[in-house]
Parts: C-alpha cells; sequence; structure tokens
C-alpha cells in the first residue's frame, strides 16, 4: 500500500497504465469540480450603472443617457468645488467601462413633466 501511493506521489507509473488513468482523472477532477466548492475569489466584480443607454445619431456618433440616480451616487465620489466640472467628472466615469477612455464634448438635462431632472444626455468621444 505504502508503495503505491509514493508511486501516485511521485508520478512514476508508466503512460497508458490504470494507475496512470487515474493519477489523471484526478488532476482533472480537481480542476473542474473544485471551483464549485472552493471560493477562489476570481470572479471580476463590476460597479456599472443600473441603466445606460446608448444611440448611434446615425452621423457615427454615440449619444449617452444616463439616469439621474446614477449621476447622484456618482457624484458623491467625485471631488471639486465647481458644479460643471464635478457633473462632467461623473458622467465621465459612468460611461468610460462601457465606451472605454472618453472625452466628454457636451451633456444636456432632460427633465420630466415635473421640471425634475430625470437623465442626462451625453455626447463623449474617444
Amino acid at each position: 500500500m505504502f508503495k503505491i501511493v509514493r508511486n501516485y506521489l511521485f508520478w512514476s507509473y508508466e503512460r497508458g497504465s490504470f494507475h496512470y488513468d487515474v493519477m489523471v482523472t484526478m488532476v482533472l477532477l480537481f480542476i473542474f469540480v473544485s471551483p464549485r466548492f472552493i471560493n477562489f475569489r476570481d470572479k471580476p466584480v463590476y460597479n456599472l450603472p443600473s441603466q445606460i443607454v446608448v444611440e448611434n445619431n446615425g452621423a457615427g456618433e454615440l449619444i449617452y443617457q444616463v439616469k439621474q440616480t446614477d449621476v447622484d451616487q456618482s457624484l458623491k465620489k467625485v471631488g471639486g468645488s465647481d458644479p460643471e466640472q464635478r457633473t462632467r467628472r461623473a458622467l465621465r466615469r459612468l460611461i468610460e467601462p462601457i465606451a472605454g477612455d472618453v472625452l466628454v464634448e457636451r451633456y444636456e438635462t432632460i427633465r420630466g413633466t415635473d421640471g425634475s431632472v430625470q437623465a442626462y444626455r451625453v455626447w463623449a468621444h474617444r
């Protein structure tokens, strides 16, 4: 029994033998089954906003529509005193996970029937 365990440990069985096939099966089982039972913490974490609508205006430009609630949450993480610059940085921060490194050219607010800001329409390009 000791000799069998030692040969398994040092992988000393010939290729094509029964014991070699058992070792290969054990390795494959570990590779494919262990992620179900062991948390390797290797899943990416995406903190994307709840919804961003991307439109094509027909001239090859992409226009992003971002909800006000997402901008409010992003404004908490953006520093600065100028409200215009803070809003631009918050919008850029929200759009970049989708579009990559972008420059916010301009934006406009979309207001609801009660006059409150519902969303932002953003023109951004690389």
